[in-house]
C-alpha cells in the first residue's frame, strides 16, 4: 500500500514538474531566474536557445531570489498587446494616430482621430481605413505609402482633411509589413486661429473707429429729437436709433468672438442644467414659435457634475434654437436636446427636423459674418463655437434630409469618489 502511494505521489510530482517545464518553455522572452534558497538557476534564451536549463549555484539561505528578463516587444509580445498598452497613451495626443496592417485594416485608432471623423473608436477597429476617412483609396496617404512601401515625411494633404501626414513601418521577420503607423497633424485649427486673429485686429479697429462715432450720433439724436417735427422725431425714435443700436450689437458680438468674456467656471449637474435651465429657456421661446422641445438624456450621466459657465452655455443653446426657428418652413417644428456618454467624452446634441443645411454652405456656417438670412449677422454660430471651445470642447454640425444636428463634445470630467460615513 505504501509503495503504491509513493508511486502515485512520484507520478504527481513528475506531472507538476513537466507542467512547470512546459510553462517555462511557453514564456516568449529570455530570462535568468536564480533561487538562492534552493541553490538553482533557471536560464532560458531566445530562438534555438529557448529550452530552459538548470544550473546549481551556491546556496545562500536568506538571500531570496533574483529575476532578470529581456523582452523584445517586436518578437516576444503579440503586437496586439503592445497596441492595447499604447492606446490610452496615444489618446492624450491631440493629433490623429492610426495603425493599419499590411491590408489597410485598422488595428489602433486614437481618440482624437475617432472624434474628428465622427466614428465610434471601438467599432472602427478591424475595419478598412477607408471606412474611417470616408475617402477613395487613391486619396488616402496611408494606403499610398503602403502601396509604394515608402514612409511619408511631412506629406501635405489637401482633401477634406487639411494637414500633414507622416507614416512609419514596422516589419515582420520575413520582411512583410506588420504595421503602418500614421500620424496626421491637422492644420485646420491653425487656419481657424489665423482667421480669429484677423477678426481680432478688425474688431479692435471697429471698436475704436466706429463705436465711438455711433455713440456720439445716437446721443445727439436723443438730444435733438424733442426739437424736431413730430414726423421726423418719430422716424428718429422708430428707425434711426434702433438701427444704431443694432450696429452696436453687431460690434459687441464680433468683439466677443475675437476676445470672448472670461469663462466663470462652476460645477453643476449636467442633466439638471439641461432640464431646468435650458428647458425653461427654450420652452418659453417655443410657445411663441410653435416648436416642440424634447429631451433624450443618457441615464449614465444622471449624476454627472460638469464644469462650465452656465450663462455662456445657455447662450449657445439659445443661439441654436433661434437659428432653428429662423429656418423653420413647416407650421410646427420638433427640437431634441440629447446627451450621451461615449468613450471618454460627453456628447450633447441639438437637433431639429427643419429643412436642414445645404451642402454648399455647411462648411462655412461657423465663419464670422457668414449668413444665408437677409437680416442675419452671421455671428451667432461663430460665437457659440467659440464658447464651446473655451470649455475645452468641440462643436460640429451634421445635416441630412431630416434637419440639422449640432454636436458638442466635452472631455469627460473625472468624478470624485463616493464617500460614506
Amino acid at each position: 500500500m505504501n509503495d503504491r502511494l509513493v508511486q502515485q505521489q512520484t507520478e504527481e510530482l513528475e506531472r507538476k514538474l513537466r507542467a512547470y517545464e512546459r510553462l517555462i518553455e511557453q514564456l516568449p522572452f529570455p530570462f535568468v531566474f536564480t533561487d538562492y534558497e534552493i541553490g538553482i538557476t533557471i536560464e532560458k534564451g531566445r530562438g534555438s536557445d529557448a529550452r530552459p536549463r538548470l544550473h546549481p549555484v551556491p546556496a545562500a539561505p536568506g538571500k531570496g531570489a533574483e529575476w532578470q528578463w529581456d523582452v523584445d516587444l517586436y518578437h516576444d509580445v503579440p503586437f496586439e498587446k503592445v497596441e492595447a498598452f499604447l492606446t490610452p497613451l496615444l489618446d492624450l495626443v491631440p493629433h490623429h494616430i492610426v495603425f493599419v496592417d499590411g491590408h489597410g485594416i485598422i488595428t489602433l485608432c486614437n481618440l482624437q482621430a475617432a472624434i474628428d471623423t465622427g466614428v465610434d473608436r471601438d467599432t472602427i477597429i478591424g475595419k478598412h481605413i477607408r471606412e474611417l476617412l470616408k475617402l477613395p483609396d487613391e486619396l488616402i496617404a496611408t494606403l499610398q505609402s503602403l502601396e509604394r512601401g515608402e514612409p511619408l515625411y511631412n506629406h501635405e494633404v489637401l482633401d477634406r482633411f487639411y494637414g500633414i501626414v507622416n507614416t512609419r513601418f514596422i516589419y515582420n521577420d520575413d520582411g512583410s509589413v506588420k504595421r503602418v503607423i500614421s500620424m496626421f497633424q491637422s492644420l485646420s485649427m491653425m487656419k481657424e486661429t489665423e482667421k480669429l486673429a484677423v477678426a481680432g485686429r478688425i474688431a479692435a479697429g471697429i471698436a475704436h473707429e466706429i463705436r465711438n462715432p455711433l455713440t456720439t450720433v445716437r446721443g445727439y439724436l436723443q438730444l435733438l429729437k424733442n426739437d424736431l417735427p413730430d414726423r421726423v422725431a418719430s422716424l428718429v425714435e422708430r428707425l434711426l436709433i434702433p438701427e444704431l443700436d443694432r450696429a452696436n450689437d453687431i460690434i459687441t458680438d464680433f468683439l466677443n468672438i475675437a476676445k470672448p468674456a472670461d469663462v466663470k467656471m462652476e460645477t453643476f449637474n449636467l442633466h439638471r442644467f439641461l432640464r431646468d435651465d435650458v428647458g425653461v429657456l427654450l420652452q418659453s421661446e417655443a410657445l411663441l414659435h410653435n416648436v416642440n422641445v424634447h429631451f433624450d438624456l443618457d441615464e449614465q450621466l444622471d449624476d454627472y457634475e460638469m464644469n462650465g459657465d452656465r450663462s455662456q452655455l445657455l447662450q449657445v443653446f439659445l443661439n441654436l434654437f433661434r437659428n432653428a426657428v429662423e429656418a423653420k418652413v413647416a407650421k410646427t417644428m420638433n427640437v431634441t436636446v440629447s446627451s450621451r456618454k461615449a468613450n471618454h467624452i460627453v456628447q450633447l446634441r441639438f437637433c431639429d427636423d427643419g429643412p436642414g443645411i445645404p451642402s454648399s454652405v455647411i462648411d462655412h456656417i461657423f465663419d464670422p459674418f457668414f449668413s444665408t438670412k437677409e437680416t442675419g449677422t452671421g455671428l451667432g454660430l461663430s460665437l457659440s463655437k467659440k464658447i464651446v471651445e473655451l470649455h475645452r470642447g468641440t462643436m460640429k454640425v451634421q445635416s441630412g434630409g431630416g434637419g440639422a444636428c449640432f454636436l458638442m463634445e466635452f472631455p469627460l470630467r473625472s468624478q470624485p469618489p463616493f464617500l460614506t460615513s
